[in-house]
């Protein structure tokens, strides 16, 4: 996929929090040892069904927040590797709180502020959930709107959720940047009509749906060049 700048002009970035700005990894991973040999499969399960149960409640037209999805996800996770340590789980859903962002988002994004760009959050997200990663990250001033799905009540990628960005920031679709390490949120965002970069984090192959992002890129630091800045 092409790596030329998009067209312009683009007023606004939007950004997806969980696997974009902030490592879900990082949860079990601050407590590998008490996980044991089995911490990275409990991460990516949790991770797996955490996705499932989202899109199975919105399909169910029986939603909860992400906090409880997250927690559900967790259970069903530790309880197929027999670890039964309420403790435990306690103590990821209080890291899931608290994610480490990655490396290359900081800079990133106070490079963008810098050139005048509106940038928010946009996310399956709790609203206390992102206020406290956002927080916790040192990346609250950065941000002009959190947005989580809360407010249309439905998860990722019903169309009404992306459009919760160009009303909040009061931008025609087709001016705002949607950024996202979820393949299937990048199609989401696409079909909805947002310009859309696909964060490919993690190597994956491309998503076979209707709509596809504009740009690929393998870091967050590749976006200011994505942007011709």
């Amino acid at each position: 996929m092409s790596k030329n700048p998009l067209p312009q002009p683009v007023r606004a970035c939007v950004f997806d929090a969980y696997g974009t700005l902030f490592d879900f990894n990082s949860a079990a991973g601050k407590f590998r040892g008490r996980l044991g040999e089995n911490a990275d499969a409990v991460s990516a399960l949790w991770r797996t069904k955490q996705l499932e149960y989202t899109w199975l409640r919105s399909l169910m037209r029986r939603h909860e927040d992400f906090r409880r999805v997250t927690g559900d996800a967790l259970d069903f996770a530790l309880d197929t590797f027999g670890i039964d340590d309420r403790k435990l789980r306690e103590d990821l859903i209080g890291a899931y709180m608290n994610l480490d962002c990655y490396p290359d988002v900081p800079e990133t994004l106070r490079r963008l502020r810098e050139r005048g760009l509106r940038l928010a959050v946009l996310s399956n997200g709790s609203p206390p959930m992102l206020e406290s990663a956002v927080k916790s990250a040192g990346l609250a001033e950065l941000f002009d709107h959190v947005l989580s799905v809360e407010a249309v009540g439905v998860y990722k990628p019903d169309p009404r959720v992306y459009g919760l960005a160009g009303d909040a920031l009061k931008t025609p679709p087709g001016e705002i940047v949607f950024l996202s390490a979820n393949a299937w949120d990048a199609a989401g965002a696409a079909s909805a009509g947002l310009k859309v970069a696909w964060i490919n984090r993690f190597n994956q192959r491309p998503e076979r749906l209707p709509s596809q992002p504009d740009r690929e890129i393998r870091s967050l630091s590749e976006l200011p060049a994505l942007l011709g800045l």
